[in-house]
Formats: C-alpha cells, sequence, structure tokens
C-alpha cells in the first residue's frame, strides 16, 4: 500500500519551545503534526480513514513528517480508540506513545492556538470522541491542565438507537427523546416512512444496541428529527446545517433545560419541538442550546475558579452556535477562546495530541 504524502498545511509559532513529538490525528478529517522547539508542522486534510487510499496517505504522511522532524519523537500521540487506523500505525513506531482523549485534545488545540499556558475551561462539541471506558462522548465540560483533564459537566445522555447508523438517520435521534419522555408507541406512526420505525420502541425498552451518548452532534439530529429535517441524512452533517439555516432569531425557552451536578439536559425543550414548524423550531433550539450551554459554563467556572473557556469541535462550524455562545459568555464575564487558524473540527485533533504530548513528555504526567 503506497501513498504520496499530505502536503503542510500549517506552519505554527508555539508559545514556547517543546521536545519533538508527533500527533497522528483521529479517524475523520485526519491530519499529521509534529513539534519541535518552537515550531509546528500540521498537514493537510488526509480525509476519513475508512479507505485503503486514505490510509495510505496517512502511513506515507507519517513517515514524511517524521523525517523532516529531524530526531526521533520523544512521543507519538494518538487517539484513544483502540481501533483507530491512526492509534495502529502509532503502536507500530517502535517508539513510547501517548493515547490522549479526542476531546482533551480538542480543548489543547485551541488553547495552544491562542497561546494560553495556563488551565483553562473547555466546552467540547462534536458527534463522537471515545470516553475512557468506552463511553461516546461529545457534549463535554472539561478542566484541562497541560496533560491533564478533568471531565466536569457534560450534555444529558441520550440513547443512540441502532448505535452508528443513527448519526445518519436523525429520525433515530427523535425516536429516542419520544421514548425518553414515555411516548414510545408514537414512534411508529410518527416516522412511518421508515421501515425500522416499528420495532424501534421495542429495541429502546430492551436497551439493544442502544449505546447512551452524551455527543452534541446527535442532539442536533434529535432536533432535526422531531422538526421533520432530514430524516435520513445524505452525508455528515446535513441535517444541522439545514436546521442553522432556518435560524432567523434565536430565542431562549424558559425552562428549556435543566442543570444538575453539572448535567446539561435539554428534554424541556425537545419535548417543545413536536409541535414546532421547523423554522420556528430552529429559532427555539438554537437559543436554548446557547443560553444552556453559557450556564453550564459559568456553573463550571464557579466550581474551579477557571474564567478562560475554549470552544472546539464540530459543532462550533455552526455560526449561530459560535457567535451566540461566545456573546454569551462574554456578558458572564468569561473569556471566550476561538480557533483562528485550525477548523474546530476534527482536522485540528493532532495539532491538539502533540500539544498534550509535549507537555506531558516534560515530566507533567498524563492522567484520563
Amino acid at each position: 500500500m503506497i501513498g504520496r504524502a499530505a502536503g503542510v498545511a500549517s506552519v505554527f509559532n508555539l508559545p514556547r519551545a517543546v521536545a519533538p513529538v508527533v500527533g497522528l490525528g483521529a479517524f475523520l478529517k485526519a491530519t499529521v503534526t509534529t513539534m519541535r522547539d518552537r515550531e509546528a508542522r500540521t498537514s493537510t486534510v488526509i480525509g476519513d480513514l475508512g479507505t485503503p487510499e486514505a490510509v495510505a496517505v496517512l502511513f506515507a504522511t507519517t513517515a514524511a513528517f517524521r523525517d523532516d522532524l529531524g530526531v526521533p519523537p520523544v512521543l507519538v500521540a494518538h487517539d484513544l480508540h483502540p481501533d483507530f487506523v491512526s492509534t495502529r500505525l502509532a503502536l507500530a513506531q517502535g517508539l513510547p506513545t501517548l493515547a490522549v482523549q479526542h476531546h482533551h485534545a480538542h480543548v489543547a488545540a485551541v488553547a495552544a492556538e491562542n497561546a494560553h499556558l495556563g488551565p483553562l475551561l473547555g466546552l467540547a462539541l462534536d458527534g463522537f470522541g471515545l470516553g475512557p471506558g468506552g463511553a461516546s462522548w461529545g457534549g463535554e465540560l472539561l478542566a484541562v491542565d497541560g496533560a491533564t483533564f478533568r471531565r466536569i459537566g457534560h450534555l444529558a445522555d441520550l440513547a443512540q438507537p441502532g448505535g452508528d447508523i443513527a448519526a445518519r438517520e436523525p429520525w433515530r435521534m427523535a425516536a429516542a427523546v419520544l421514548y425518553r419522555l414515555g411516548q414510545g408507541e408514537a414512534i411508529a406512526a410518527r416516522f412511518a416512512a421508515q421501515p425500522a420505525a416499528a420495532l424501534l420502541a421495542r429495541i429502546l425498552a430492551r436497551d439493544v444496541n442502544c449505546p447512551p451518548t452524551s455527543s452534541a452532534g446527535r442532539l442536533f439530529d434529535a432536533a432535526c428529527g422531531l422538526l421533520g429535517i432530514c430524516p435520513v441524512a445524505k452525508f455528515e452533517g446535513e441535517a444541522p446545517m439545514a436546521l442553522e439555516a432556518l435560524v432567523r432569531h434565536p430565542r431562549a425557552m424558559d425552562g428549556g433545560w435543566t442543570l444538575i451536578d453539572g448535567v446539561l439536559d435539554f428534554l424541556p425543550v425537545l419535548s417543545e419541538l413536536r409541535a414546532n414548524d421547523p423554522a420556528d423550531g430552529a429559532d427555539l433550539f438554537h437559543g436554548t442550546l446557547i443560553a444552556g450551554l453559557a450556564e453550564l459554563a459559568a456553573w463550571g467556572a464557579d466550581a474551579t475558579g477557571l474564567r478562560t473557556v475554549g470552544l472546539s469541535g464540530g459543532c462550533f462550524l455552526n455560526r449561530v452556535l459560535r457567535e451566540g455562545l461566545v456573546a454569551a459568555l462574554r456578558e458572564r464575564g468569561l473569556v471566550p477562546l476561538l480557533h483562528a487558524r485550525f477548523s474546530p473540527g476534527d482536522p485540528c485533533i493532532s495539532f491538539g495530541q502533540a500539544w498534550i504530548a509535549a507537555q506531558a513528555a516534560e515530566g507533567g504526567g498524563f492522567s484520563r
């Protein structure tokens, strides 16, 4: 399997000198990053590692970037997921390796990009990242301090009927909401056009292949499914993009969420969406999401004393969410950090991994 190495997309001046390290990214929108002294080099996006061609490019890019580094890296960082090709490639390098949790890498990336060297809060909102113990994460409030982090808050778990297929069929996440509301019997009629709908209530009741997830991406999908927007998506992010395009005047629903011990639950607003038309629902969902996330961040700031909040993850490609949350955080006296050079999505993961590895190499250790 021979591939041509990806080029260099970014040469970045780091806020301080570091030991030579490599980050091999995740699965979607994979990139490779090397760091040495005060320079970081990140590849162009290789793509999703689901094809032999993309895997070949990852192998070639890793070899080329290691050669350009000039010295053996002291650590090769990879995703926490053991089955990713990038993880297996890292373990095959014959060098010390470091498993980095996906959302920790997101927050580290936005911190390093903004030359923020101290501890900070991070809101990481995306579709999926493996958490400790095999948990499905994606809506996380983390307290990050260099090579270490603590999960201090998150979105309430929602069942993901059918597992990964729910990420491509938003109606399934809407069905999970109906089941949680005690309306499982309404699933078959509401989604009669979907062949699997007749059995889904029974599947949810028996908890068969319905892994819980805290994913913000799946929360967006649930809203889309309830509003009848892209019940089955043709490509990643189609439904949330269509939902965002409908927004005109975001507004928060009174009582649209609950926040208990760091668990942020949007079930009240999801319940309201059942009877909304798509445009009105898009306004209500976005406004309520922004207000609830701002309250979660403020709660985390009070709990930790940290006032800086890094915002990363693919959900922040949503302009309405990004700009609304930045304004809401500032109104609460918090300092938001955003990406400027990197995408908030998974292309920044290798950069965050490498930054964490560089700090772990200094003797600070690493914990999950």
